[in-house]
């Protein structure tokens, strides 16, 4: 854990008015939850805040409140320029490295301005002017509520912040089932619902939004992709690009998909590989002490936390495939 303290961030916010959020390549509910929540409670502050993803972000999550204001850097690449030249600070929410941003993060490392860290991501690079770091919070919209709180400001926390918030605790915990959640995780649900939003209503947003393609495409994937390494306690999925465009996918169609083999008994790590573009990106899961963020950085560029990592690779999803086949068998 390292954390500036909030007599820092105090003096940091009352000399900055233009401020950037960034959040990585792929933005997930947490992502986009806690930038838009941290966004709200600039707001409040009477700062110029802006939100930038490096790309697009999943439908599921398009009913948040003023997502219209997002910049997607991918689609508009001037606008988003131009807004990280005036800012006069640049708060970097839901990752810990410049790779996870992909060409965004070369105008962010060329950037002049302070760097603020916001994230719960193992191993962070050293980029940051200022760290508001903890590994073990359950998801960055748990930091930015101790941000918030920290700041003597949880009375500011509002509706549109907390269904901001209470989306990416949701969504990064599994619907509160994963063991990052503890009594500090059902405090800050907690504090949210004082608000009087209605979890109900979030989670039906959220996971009741899909596409009857997108159903085809979990059935699918279930019945006909699933693969068992034989001797070992570990279950995968590889989709081509071939495969997900006959069942028309869009961001966000398959996740979660990589949770599923835990329901066989004695599964303890799965992992899900999808090609786009010539690379394939991939999930790993695991279960107890197995380390699959450790082995994502090693060997398939990517990182993340024990239980749930991501990486990468430019090799086919066939070799890509037997690397992790023969690799991860050294986990056991």
């Amino acid at each position: 854990m390292r954390k500036d303290s909030p007599e820092t961030f105090k003096e940091l916010l009352q000399n900055v008015q233009n401020i950037a959020i960034i959040t990585h390549w792929n933005p997930d509910g947490d992502a986009i939850g806690s930038s838009l929540g941290l966004f709200h409670y600039l707001k409040k502050l009477d700062k110029n805040a802006s939100v930038i993803v490096p790309n697009s972000y999943p439908e599921f999550l398009q009913w948040l409140p003023n997502t219209h204001e997002i910049v997607n850097f991918q689609n508009h690449e001037e606008k988003a320029s131009e807004i990280l030249t005036k800012a006069d600070v640049i708060f970097t929410l839901d990752f810990n490295s410049y790779k996870r941003l992909e060409k965004l993060g070369d105008i962010l490392e060329n950037a002049k301005v302070p760097k603020v860290l916001i994230d719960h991501h193992q191993q962070p690079d050293d980029y940051p002017t200022y760290y508001f770091h903890d590994v073990e919070a359950c998801s960055t919209c748990e930091l930015v509520f101790d941000f918030i709180e920290g700041l003597g400001d949880k009375e500011l926390i509002d509706k549109k912040i907390a269904a901001c918030l209470y989306t990416g605790l949701m969504t990064d915990t599994g619907s509160f089932r994963y063991p990052n959640v503890n009594y500090r995780t059902h405090f800050i649900v907690s504090e949210l619902l004082k608000t009087n939003i209605k979890p109900s209503d979030i989670h039906s947003a959220v996971y009741d939004n899909y596409s009857l393609k997108r159903l085809k495409l979990l059935g699918y994937t279930l019945s006909k992709k699933l693969k068992i390494i034989n001797g070992y306690p570990v279950a995968y999925f590889t989709l081509s690009e071939e495969e997900l465009q006959r069942f028309d996918y869009q961001k966000g169609d398959t996740e979660g998909i990589v949770n599923y083999p835990f329901s066989i008994k004695g599964i303890k790590v799965c992992a899900l590989f999808n090609e786009s573009e010539g690379i394939i990106k991939i999930s790993f899961r695991s279960k107890g002490t197995i380390d699959v963020n450790t082995f994502a950085r090693t060997y398939f560029n990517g990182g993340g936390h024990i239980n749930a990592a991501g990486g990468k690779s430019t090799d086919t999803l066939a070799q890509t495939e037997a690397k992790f086949v023969e690799l991860i068998k050294t986990l056991f």
